[in-house]
C-alpha cells in the first residue's frame, strides 16, 4: 500500500522543502495542509503543484472539524507537523496567535490522529507515525560551552519557544498515555531556499541588495548553530523512516556562528557575486561595500545568547550527517536569492516582513 503523508505547514519554509524531497525520493502521496498566512505561500510549491501525488488543502489546524474530515478523506499513514507560528519577534507582539497555532493546533492533530489510529487495523496502528517538528529554542539559552542534548531540561524564554515547548509535551503525553506512535525532532536554526524574508539570513541578503540598513541586535554576539534546510529535511525523513516511537532526536548543523559573523559572511558573498561597486543604489549613496550597511539596533526582549545542538543521537542511531557546512550552504543560499528575486517579491507583497518587530511595549 502506498504511504500517504499529511504535511501540515507544507507551504512554509521547512515544510515546502520537505514536500519537494518526499515527492522526489519516495512513492508517497503527499497531502499539504496550510492556511496560507503570510509565512505560507503556494509560490513555494509552484514546481510541484501539478505532481500527480501532490494534494493541497487550505485549512487551519485549529479547525478540528476540517482536520477530521481530511483524515477521513485521505486516511494518512503518517502526519508530519511543520505548521507553526515561528518568528520570535512576532510572538512578542502577538503571543496569543502562537498559543493557538502551536499548542491548540498540535492538540487537534494529535487528538484526531488518536481517533484515526483507533479505527485502523492492528498493523496500520503499529505503522502509523506522528512526527512533530520542533526547535532547539525550547531548551532556553546556553552558556559559553556545552550543547543541547535530548534530555536537556526545557527552559523556554519567549512566547514562541514556550508554545513549542508545550506542544512537545503534548506530543510526548499522547505517546505515553494513548500509545500513539509519536516522534519529536528539535532542530537548530535553518537557512536555505524559500526562507521567508523576515528571518536573519534572507533579510540581510535582500536589505543589502536594496541598499537598506542591515539591523543587528545588541552587540551581534548572539550565537546560533546553523543547519541547511535540505539537510534538516533529510534528517526528518530518516527519523520518520527509522526513528523509534516515543523518542526525540536533535538535528543540528554543528555550525556555530555569531550573528555578526553571519552578516559579514553574507556581505562578502554578495560582494563576490553581485559587487557593491556595480549596485546602482549603493553607488548613488557612495557606499563601497555591503558591510558598510551594518547597523546595530536595540536588542529584543529575552534574546537567548547561545544555542548549540548535540546531534550525536541521530548520527549514531540513524546514520544522518549534514551534507553542507556553513560556507557551502551560505554560498548556495545567497545565489538562490539572487536568482529568485521574483519569488521574494511575490511572498513579500503587501506585508511587513522586513520591518522591525518584537519591541517590548515600553520600548516602542
Amino acid at each position: 500500500m502506498t504511504d500517504t503523508l499529511i504535511v501540515t505547514g507544507g507551504a512554509g519554509f521547512i515544510g515546502s522543502n520537505y514536500v519537494r524531497l518526499a515527492l522526489a525520493e519516495t512513492d508517497a502521496q503527499v497531502v499539504v495542509l496550510d492556511k496560507l498566512t503570510y509565512a505560507g505561500n503556494l509560490e513555494s510549491l509552484e514546481e510541484v503543484r501539478t505532481h500527480p501525488r501532490f494534494h493541497f488543502e487550505m485549512v487551519d489546524i485549529c479547525d478540528r472539524g476540517a482536520i477530521d474530515q481530511i483524515f477521513r478523506a485521505y486516511s494518512p499513514t503518517a502526519v508530519l507537523n511543520f505548521a507553526a507560528e515561528s518568528h520570535v519577534d512576532r510572538s512578542i507582539d502577538s503571543p496569543g496567535t502562537f498559543v493557538e497555532t502551536n499548542l491548540v493546533g498540535t492538540f487537534n492533530l494529535l487528538d484526531v490522529s488518536k481517533r484515526h489510529v483507533g479505527e485502523r487495523s492492528h498493523a496500520a496502528r503499529e505503522s502509523f507515525r506522528f512526527l512533530h517538528v520542533s526547535t532547539d529554542e525550547v531548551y532556553g539559552s546556553l552558556g559559553d560551552t556545552g550543547a543541547f542534548l535530548e534530555d536537556t531540561p526545557y527552559a523556554p524564554n519567549s512566547p514562541y519557544s514556550a508554545s513549542k515547548a508545550g506542544a512537545d509535551h503534548l506530543v510526548r503525553s499522547y505517546f505515553e498515555t494513548f500509545d500513539l506512535p509519536c516522534l519529536i525532532t528539535n532542530c537548530s536554526n535553518n537557512y536555505g531556499p524559500f526562507h521567508f524574508p523576515e528571518k536573519l539570513i534572507p533579510l540581510m541578503i535582500l536589505n543589502a541588495l536594496d541598499g537598506k540598513p542591515l539591523p543587528i541586535y545588541g552587540d551581534g554576539g548572539n550565537i546560533r548553530d546553523w543547519l541547511y534546510v535540505e539537510d534538516h529535511c533529510r534528517g526528518i525523513h530518516q527519523v520518520l523512516e527509522s526513528g523509534r516511537p516515543g523518542e526525540k532526536y536533535n538535528i543540528g548543523g554543528n555550525n556555530e556562528r555569531t550573528n555578526l559573523q553571519i552578516v559579514d559572511t553574507i556581505c562578502d558573498e554578495l560582494d563576490a557575486r553581485a559587487p557593491a561597486s556595480k549596485n546602482a543604489v549603493l553607488i548613488e549613496r557612495g557606499i563601497g561595500s555591503y558591510r558598510d550597511l551594518k547597523t546595530f539596533v536595540a536588542d529584543r526582549p529575552g534574546h537567548d545568547r547561545r544555542y548549540a545542538i548535540d546531534a550525536t543521537k541521530i548520527r549514531n542511531e540513524l546514520g544522518w550527517e549534514p551534507l553542507h557546512n556553513l560556507e557551502t550552504g551560505l554560498a548556495a543560499t545567497v545565489q538562490w536569492f539572487l536568482d529568485n528575486r521574483e519569488w521574494c517579491g511575490a511572498v513579500q507583497a503587501g506585508s511587513d516582513m522586513r520591518q522591525r518587530l518584537g519591541l517590548a511595549d515600553d520600548a516602542k
